[in-house]
C-alpha cells in the first residue's frame, strides 16, 4: 500500500512540476535519465555479479564464511570486502539483504556496510595524491575503528 500511495505521490508531484514550467520539468526528466543511464550498467553487473556468486556460494557457504558464528573470521573478511568494494550505497544494501537473507549473520553484514561506506582501499591511491598519505591512512584507520564501533553498538541495539 505504501509503494501505491509513494508513486501515486510522485506521479502528482511530477504533473503539478509539469503544469508549473513544462521546459524546466522536461529538462529535470532527461537528466534523471541519464543518471539512470548511468547507474544501470552498474546496477545490472551486480545483479548478474550476485546471481553468479549466490549460484557458486551455497547458504551453507556464505553462513560459514559470514554467519553469525564465523567469529572473528567473519568480521575480518566482512571489514576486508568491505573495505575493498567501491560500490554506492544504494547497490551495497540490497546486496547486504540478500547475504542476510542467506545466512549471513548481522553483525558481519552491518561491518561489511560501514566498511564499504567509509573505508576506500581501493581509492586510497587517489586519496593519498589529494589529502596526503598520512591524512589518508589516518581517516581510513579512523574509518575502520569506528566501523567495528558501529557494527557491534547496531547489533546490541537490533538484537
Amino acid at each position: 500500500m505504501f509503494t501505491i500511495l509513494f508513486y501515486l505521490s510522485a506521479m502528482l508531484l511530477m504533473a503539478w512540476s509539469f503544469h508549473k514550467d513544462r521546459e524546466k520539468t522536461l529538462i529535470v526528466l532527461k537528466k534523471s535519465w541519464r543518471s539512470f543511464e548511468n547507474i544501470l550498467p552498474l546496477f545490472l553487473a551486480l545483479l548478474c555479479g550476485l546471481g553468479i556468486l549466490l549460484s557458486v556460494l551455497t547458504p551453507v557457504n556464505i553462513a560459514w564464511l559470514l554467519g553469525g558464528q564465523s567469529g572473528i573470521r567473519g568480521l575480518i573478511l566482512a571489514a576486508l570486502i568491505g573495505s575493498c568494494t567501491i560500490i554506492p550505497g544504494f547497490v551495497t544494501f540490497p546486496l547486504a539483504r540478500t547475504l542476510l537473507e542467506n545466512g549471513a549473520g548481522t553483525l558481519q553484514i552491518i561491518l561489511f556496510i560501514s566498511c564499504s561506506v567509509m573505508v576506500g582501499i581501493l581509492s586510497l591511491p587517489i586519496e593519498i595524491q589529494y589529502f596526503g598519505k598520512r591524512t589518508a591512512c589516518i581517516r581510513n584507520s579512523l574509518a575502520l575503528f569506528f566501523s567495528f564501533i558501529i557494527a557491534f553498538v547496531m547489533e546490541a541495539i537490533l538484537l
